[in-house]
């Protein structure tokens, strides 16, 4: 019973990350359409608040998991799966963000290294959200 608990705290946490991303990234979008562009002071507060994002909604998770009495592993897979329905989401509007600054040459293009280089970053996210999971439950 505690498999389906565990799909559905990668579901519930993974759309609330998900929906988060996505309204930051829409924020991103309104604040470039403004006629004087972002500021890189702006960039590195969006970017700030993706990674606060990143960190925040896995260890969630991970807390959600290890309280209702599974171990650590578990909680590492749950929150890897939870960081990465929300990176996903950050990835895939990212061009989006881009064409509105007018610097599409520089959106990183979906190829075998970068899904592999996603998916090593989202398995060090869960496991260090994990960690935090653990000092925290």
């Amino acid at each position: 019973m505690t498999s389906v608990n565990s799909l559905v705290d990668i579901a519930v946490f993974g759309i609330v990350g998900a929906i988060m991303m996505a309204a930051l990234v829409g924020l991103l979008l309104v604040a470039s359409g403004r006629a004087g562009g972002v500021s890189p002071g702006v960039q590195r507060g969006f970017a700030a608040a993706a990674l606060a994002l990143l960190v925040a909604v896995p260890t969630l998770a991970a807390i959600n998991v290890l309280a209702s009495g599974a171990g650590f592993w578990r909680a590492f897979a749950v929150a890897a799966c939870v960081a990465a329905i929300a990176a996903a989401v950050n990835i895939g509007l990212s061009p989006l963000v881009a064409r509105r600054q007018g610097s599409a040459g520089t959106v990183l293009r979906p190829s075998l290294p970068v899904f592999a280089i996603g998916l090593v970053l989202c398995l060090a996210l869960g496991l260090v959200t994990a960690g935090l999971a653990a000092l925290f439950a």
